[in-house]
């Protein structure tokens, strides 16, 4: 723990800072004792900790030490355990330290310093700032929300996803049935569940090269571009040859669940695919949920983007999520916002999402600029897959006829 003499070398004035040389992490945390010696305690056990050699006239802080630029009582909250207080600090933290390297970042931002860091008794990481120069370094997006698009050739409305139930998945035959029956209903994209793998009853491969000839044969019928999505998740090493396999069968594009496979194997992904990238959210929650402790969702959400994915699975609206809606718009409006030179994602909120909830989405969100998945909403209709698609289309013509 820093004495009270150490904890100037931890502060400094925002506007004294060349923040080109800094990314920002915002984090609230709990403390018992003094804020400030707590606040740059955190800021210590992320960078520099022993910041001189006994003996040796010197000290790493003012180059390399992270810095408390702004430290506020988070008021109204309910901290536990009794007697601590919540507080918001945002840090300066030399980038230098860690690189345009995620795991490295996310050691720094997230690892052994923040989350042991005496004096504090719970932390979350609540959102990040990076420079433009520091940002433009890594390759982001390779097609983005405009290249998703034109692909599909949907411009105006919402793109329409299908989750191919059941989603421990089906024999290939049987599975690229159905989801040539939601094509024709008017589905852009069916695609893998994020639980199903390449299996021994239905291998990734030929459910793949089955599904995309249905696709292909929906989009002659249909006279609109039709999108298998597979899932490429599994051991890190795999993923190279998996994604290789799936695109000589012409996947025209790929999944991962980069949350359980790490951000780095979706970066790496994005350094060689020649398609769009769907990063799917599910382990977000393991981490996001508690309120006063782990990272926050919108963190999750930059880091896909950051990493390069251009379509991005999250967590949706209504009661299973778990989410307010204030997390889920936020996490939508950063995909499309302007981040450096980094290009804007297709967010694509969902969770038990039906015909029936695709006005109150809508509302929420207030335009068209999202994509909309469905599991049950689709193949589970009473009439079957092409009338659960189709449902999807008059609901939006209704919320359109609306707008006009």
């Amino acid at each position: 723990m820093l004495s009270k003499q150490d904890i100037a070398g931890f502060f400094a004035a925002e506007a004294e800072l060349n923040l080109a040389d800094y990314a920002i992490f915002e984090y609230i945390f709990e403390c018992a004792e003094d804020p400030e010696l707590a606040a740059a305690s955190l800021c210590c056990e992320q960078s520099t900790a022993q910041w001189k050699r006994p003996g040796v006239d010197e000290d790493f802080r003012p180059e390399y030490g992270a810095k408390v630029i702004s430290l506020e009582d988070c008021r109204g909250g309910s901290p536990s355990p009794p007697g601590t207080k919540s507080y918001r600090v945002r840090v300066a933290h030399p980038h230098k330290n860690f690189g345009p390297r995620i795991p490295n970042l996310l050691s720094a931002a997230a690892g052994e310093g923040p989350f042991y860091c005496p004096g504090i008794e719970r932390i979350k990481w609540i959102d990040f700032e990076l420079p433009a120069s520091f940002l433009n370094q890594f390759e982001g997006p390779q097609f983005g929300l405009a290249g998703v698009r034109e692909r599909l050739k949907v411009y105006e409305r919402p793109i329409f996803f299908g989750v191919v139930k059941p989603n421990i998945g089906l024999p290939p035959e049987d599975f690229a049935a159905i989801a040539y029956q939601s094509w024709q209903g008017g589905l852009d994209i069916a695609k893998d569940d994020e639980m199903l793998a390449d299996t021994t009853w239905s291998p990734l491969v030929e459910r793949t090269q089955r599904a995309v000839s249905a696709s292909q044969q929906a989009a002659k019928e249909t006279g609109t571009p039709k999108f298998f999505l597979p899932n490429i998740t599994d051991e890190v090493d795999l993923i190279p040859e998996l994604y290789q396999q799936v695109k000589a069968v012409g996947a025209p594009m790929v999944m991962i669940n980069s949350i359980f496979t790490g951000y780095s194997s979706l970066r790496a992904l994005r350094r060689y695919a020649e398609v769009p990238i769907v990063s799917h959210f599910t382990g977000t929650a393991v981490f996001s949920r508690l309120p006063h402790y782990g990272i926050s969702s919108l963190v999750a959400t930059k880091l896909q983007r950051l990493a390069g994915a251009d379509v991005i699975i999250m967590a949706g609206f209504g009661e299973r999520m778990g989410c307010s809606d204030e997390e889920v718009q936020a996490n939508v409006a950063f995909c499309l916002q302007e981040w450096g030179d980094l290009k804007p994602v297709l967010p694509v909120p969902g969770g038990s999402d039906s015909a029936e909830t695709l006005p109150l989405v809508f509302e929420k969100i207030r335009h068209a600029d999202f994509g909309f998945i469905c599991g049950r909403g689709v193949y589970g209709h009473p009439k079957g897959p092409a009338a659960g698609a189709a449902s999807l289309h008059e609901a939006w013509d209704k919320i359109a006829v609306k707008l006009s």
